[in-house]
């Protein structure tokens, strides 16, 4: 089997869902649901929106996640079938001030055979720089997080209202591909 691998915003949701949705379901038809697994972070938010999809395509799907996640009793996908808890005191991306992957993205990259970002924060971005640097295919597709969202949470830290939403992935990867 191979390991489809999704990522994308979570929480940060995306400002044209619909469109997100259109281009995973076009990565989703180029491969085979009897070989294809599809794995995404376990959670039913924003890029999670997409095991919805594969299971309605006949995929199995798995999701790889920090134990904060359980932990912290988040809503996980209805749609995922396998999920794996790893043992990681933050949500994936780099060991802060370090250049090396933390256990969950590891993980992630480690078991992806062919990875798809949708958009993106610096969870997706340094996952997906991982992934291309083992030589694994990277496809990325520019997709903007919510705008409303984002606004609210520069707010609440007392930041000036954003003004580009595209998130840390899409500098990192938008000219890779």
């Amino acid at each position: 089997m191979t390991v489809l691998t999704f990522g994308g915003y979570s929480g940060a949701e995306y400002e044209d869902r619909a469109a997100m949705l259109t281009h995973a379901s076009t990565v989703l038809d180029r491969h085979d649901p009897a070989k294809t697994l599809v794995s995404i972070g376990a959670t039913a938010q924003g890029i999670g929106a997409v095991y919805e999809l594969a299971k309605q395509k006949g995929f199995t799907t798995l999701g790889i996640v920090s134990a904060l996640a359980r932990d912290e009793h988040v809503t996980l996908s209805a749609c995922v079938d396998h999920v794996f808890f790893v043992a990681d005191d933050t949500w994936g991306g780099l060991v802060r001030g370090t250049d090396r992957l933390g256990p969950t993205s590891t993980a992630i990259v480690d078991i992806g055979t062919e990875f798809v970002a949708i958009g993106g924060g610096e969870v997706t971005r340094d996952e997906m720089l991982a992934a291309r640097r083992a030589g694994k295919p990277v496809t990325f597709v520019p997709a903007d997080m919510n705008h409303a969202i984002a606004r609210e949470r520069a707010r609440k830290r007392g930041e000036p209202a954003p003004t580009d939403f595209r998130g840390a992935a899409h500098g990192a990867l938008a000219s890779g591909d």
